[in-house]
């Protein structure tokens, strides 16, 4: 390409629209030097999109080929790559090192944006089933040759013919309508900041991979200032039960048959471990370390003591179409840590008790996990949060229930934690059994803190010498 002939004579035209019997046709006409040239597109748009990058070569002063009429800068390759052609490039190459669900948060995200670069051609599906079939089969690496229903497959097509060109992202107007997209919800409203943040980076990684690739000189999207949404990461105190309320929810889980009974376990040690679900669900025989109970001489009763649990594992669900194994949960390392890395959680006597009874009751499969379906296997996500809705129907009258408070098993999590901060463990303490930073500990769990100043001044009169009063 270095030794083709240039000039920078060059000058363009406007567009002409030859309208045939069946559609029309636009062709892009210039010239370079004293050869002319003339390309034609199917729509109006990709003619445009075409001329304004002759144009903005042109007044960039770059110099034109004459064996082609196309700016040095534009690789011509023998068919121009369009947008979805390339999404789908860039989510196979992300995924086998991709976990699960970040799988399916990149298709997501692809998904959101995609729309922006479909033309409107005649025929154009229902915007739900576009990113209905995106979603499922498009950007789903294993998913994509498997069966599809017959209407997915004429949504693919019709996609497939009607995305624009890659190098449409290159004007500014398409660069910042993909970014609002990625941001926004489908309404148009913004998306909570976590979700807005991740989804614009993968925006920003994929247009970085097109760079990487020779397929667009720059990416135009990282020089869109963006403000995102005011963080807020303070736990609602509204969510967080008290120790009486999570030992009444724990009691109603165990009373709903047929699942119920076998995951009373599970949830309690989200709330006395401070586990998270995916790591909860995934506890396995020989991560436990239960002494047995003695009995006390006095009264007879069996005395459980503290144990340990170590965490190394976590199952979060992704579902089956973005596994590797066809399982519903991915197998992974904890949050924020490399496989392999653990973390010890606290089991204090009263969770001691429960897992025993646990074992004792319902035994471990052949890999030795505690916690499965009433048919064996992996917990259905459906009957994890439908256990958990019944009992907090049992357990609250209508008015309570109505309430945010422990509406998911999540704030089981967030009840522990709240509880031993409470009772004046230490941040740091509590931040290692929960598998979080203190600085993050204490800025998502600040308004549970109320009440420590009296009980630090109560500590520093011990170490003082004093005596509570």
């Amino acid at each position: 390409m270095s030794f083709d002939q240039t000039s920078l004579s060059v000058r363009i035209w406007g567009i002409e629209t030859y309208k045939g019997k069946t559609k029309s046709t636009y062709w892009v006409r210039w010239r370079v030097s004293t050869k002319r040239f003339k390309e034609p597109f199917s729509t109006k748009a990709l003619a445009e999109s075409f001329r304004s990058r002759l144009r903005t070569a042109a007044s960039n002063g770059e110099a034109f080929r004459l064996s082609d009429g196309l700016p040095v800068s534009m690789v011509r390759p023998e068919q121009e790559m369009d947008w979805y052609t390339f999404a789908r490039k860039y989510a196979d190459m992300k995924w086998p090192k991709a976990a699960a669900t970040y799988r399916r948060t990149i298709a997501e995200a692809l998904t959101a944006i995609t729309p922006v670069m479909l033309s409107n051609g005649a025929g154009r599906p229902d915007e739900k089933n576009i990113r209905s079939v995106l979603n499922r089969w498009g950007f789903n690496t294993q998913a994509r040759d498997g069966e599809k229903s017959e209407w997915a497959e004429a949504t693919l097509r019709w996609i497939s013919r009607n995305s624009l060109p890659l190098a449409e992202v290159m004007r500014p107007e398409t660069a910042r309508k993909l970014h609002d997209a990625a941001v926004s919800r489908v309404d148009g409203k913004p998306l909570a900041r976590s979700v807005a943040r991740q989804r614009r980076m993968i925006l920003n990684n994929a247009l970085s991979y097109a760079v990487e690739l020779g397929l667009i000189p720059e990416n135009p999207v990282r020089e869109i200032k963006w403000t995102a949404p005011k963080p807020s990461r303070v736990i609602d105190v509204r969510r967080v039960a008290n120790p009486v309320q999570a030992r009444t929810l724990l009691h109603a889980v165990k009373r709903q048959k047929p699942s119920g009974e076998r995951l009373y376990a599970c949830y309690a040690t989200m709330y006395f471990a401070l586990a998270r679900s995916e790591e909860a669900l995934n506890l396995r025989e020989p991560n436990l370390s239960l002494p047995q109970p003695e009995v006390d001489k006095e009264t007879g009763e069996l005395v459980y003591g503290w144990g340990k649990i170590w965490l190394e594992e976590a199952t979060p669900h992704a579902g089956k179409a973005w596994t590797d194994s066809g399982k519903a949960r991915d197998e992974r390392g904890l949050k924020h840590r490399e496989r392999g890395e653990g973390r010890w959680a606290p089991c204090p006597p009263e969770l001691t008790a429960i897992l025993l009874w646990h074992l004792e009751t319902f035994g471990v499969d052949d890999e030795k996990r505690l916690f499965r379906g009433v048919r064996g296997g992996e917990v259905p996500l459906i009957t994890w949060n439908r256990v958990w809705q019944a009992a907090r129907g049992y357990a609250f009258t209508e008015e309570v229930a109505a309430t945010p408070l422990a509406r998911r098993p999540y704030d089981l999590r967030h009840a522990g934690v709240s509880a031993y901060l409470g009772g004046g463990v230490s941040p740091t303490t509590v931040a290692e059994w929960a598998g979080h930073s203190v600085e993050v500990l204490l800025q998502v769990y600040a308004k549970c803190l109320h009440g420590q100043d009296r009980l630090a001044q109560e500590l520093v009169q011990a170490a003082l010498g004093h005596r509570r009063r």
